[in-house]
C-alpha cells in the first residue's frame, strides 16, 4: 500500500509532506531515538510521541517512509521546516500507537 492511501485510510493530518506514492513495506513503534535507527527498516511507517527535530534525521537516516506522530502530539515549526527540506512526510493522529499499528497491520 502507498503511503497516501495509508494516510487516507487512517485519516492522517498533514504536518509535512515528502513523497507518497512510495509503498511501506511494515510498521516501527519507537521514542527512544537510538534504538530507532538500529531497529527500524528502510521503508517503515514510524509511530512515535516525539515531536522534536531530530525525528527527521532519524527517518531520513533510516529511510522510513513516513512518520506518524501519535497521541495528537504536535510537530513544532522547526520540525515540520526541516521535513519539508528533507522531503521527510510527517503525519498527525489524536490515536494511540497500537490503535494504529493495528490498522496498518491488516493492510500488510
Amino acid at each position: 500500500m502507498r503511503i497516501c492511501e495509508l494516510q487516507q485510510l487512517l485519516q492522517l493530518e498533514t504536518a509535512a509532506l515528502g513523497e507518497t506514492e512510495q509503498e511501506f513495506t511494515d510498521c516501527y513503534i519507537g521514542d527512544m531515538l537510538s534504538v530507532v535507527m538500529s531497529r527500524a527498516k528502510e521503508g517503515d511507517v514510524w509511530l512515535t510521541v516525539q515531536t522534536n527535530v531530530n525525528i527527521v534525521a532519524v527517518a531520513a537516516l533510516v529511510g522510513i517512509a513516513c512518520v506518524i506522530v501519535v497521541e495528537g502530539m504536535e510537530p513544532d515549526a522547526d520540525t515540520v521546516q526541516k521535513a519539508i527540506a528533507q522531503g521527510v512526510t510527517i503525519f498527525k493522529s489524536p490515536e494511540t500507537a497500537f490503535s494504529l499499528a493495528s490498522k496498518i497491520q491488516k493492510t500488510l
